[in-house]
Formats: structure tokens, C-alpha cells, sequence
């Protein structure tokens, strides 16, 4: 029997790079979120701004994690940019703001120092998913079409 090749579209799947990227986000989702708890419920009143910049921080990141991972759909890869690029807008600034006004920041926050805390993953991470984003947009034919071949039925 002969094997005909046709064209489908396939649903992209998260692999390689873009399942590091969801658990590297993912796991800062978790640290971020359980820092700025802990620090919201115990000491709030020493650095609301700080502590409520950590808080900011997680609810970047959980929303940045669950925009990859939806990323096929347009409107949640539209998410991803403006979560992952406000999260590098957000480390730039903490990261030299904590720096140039330290007495603003005496306690640290996520993104405080770009990230020291947690070993400048804040900082780099969003350069890795940006990247990623701009290689995997959607519409692009290499991402969303691939032959197909055709099963005999005996």
C-alpha cells in the first residue's frame, strides 16, 4: 500500500526548553509566593513595600508559569510577554533601585540586588523565557504543521 503524506495541525506540547522554563518559573512561583507569605503574616509592618513587592513578584510569576504552559492559545501567549517582560522591567529597577536607595530596601525582597537570593535567577529568567517566546510565536508553519502519514487499515 502506498504511504500519502498530508498536513494536520498538531497542538504544540511542552518540551525541552519550555518544560525547564515552566519548572524553573513554576518553583519560583512556589519560593516567591511562600516568602511573601511568610513575610506578609509575620513582619508586614517593618517593609510593607518590600514585602508587597515580593508579593507582586509571586503573582508574576504563577501568572508567567501558567502562561507557558497555556502558550499554544494567542491570548495566553500575549500573557507571557507582558508577565515575563514586567518581570524584567520589575528586576531592573528593584535590582538597581536596591542598590542606589539601599535605606528604601532594607529588607529584601525577590527582586531585590537583581535577584542575589536567588542565586540572579530573577534576573536571567526572563531572558531565557523571552527568548523562547520570540522562537516559538504562533503562526509560525514549523510550530504548527507537520507531516502526517497515513496507516493501512490491514
Amino acid at each position: 500500500m502506498d504511504t500519502v503524506m498530508t498536513t494536520a495541525p498538531r497542538r504544540r506540547r511542552i518540551t525541552g526548553a519550555a518544560r525547564v522554563l515552566v519548572v524553573v518559573y513554576g518553583i519560583m512561583a512556589l519560593a516567591a509566593t511562600g516568602r511573601s507569605f511568610v513575610q506578609i503574616v509575620s513582619e508586614f509592618d517593618q517593609a510593607p513595600l518590600a514585602y508587597g513587592l515580593s508579593a507582586g513578584a509571586a503573582v508574576v510569576y504563577i501568572l508567567a508559569t501558567l502562561a507557558l504552559v497555556f502558550s499554544e492559545s494567542i491570548a495566553w501567549y500575549r500573557v507571557a510577554w507582558v508577565a515575563i517582560g514586567f518581570e524584567l522591567v520589575g528586576v531592573l529597577v528593584v535590582g538597581t533601585l536596591s542598590i542606589v536607595l539601599p535605606d528604601l530596601f532594607q529588607h529584601p525582597t525577590v527582586w531585590s540586588l537583581y535577584g542575589d537570593g536567588y542565586l540572579f535567577i530573577p534576573l536571567v529568567l526572563p531572558l531565557f523565557g523571552l527568548r523562547w517566546l520570540w522562537t516559538h510565536r504562533p503562526g509560525r508553519t514549523a510550530d504548527l504543521v507537520e507531516p502526517v502519514a497515513s496507516r493501512s487499515t490491514w
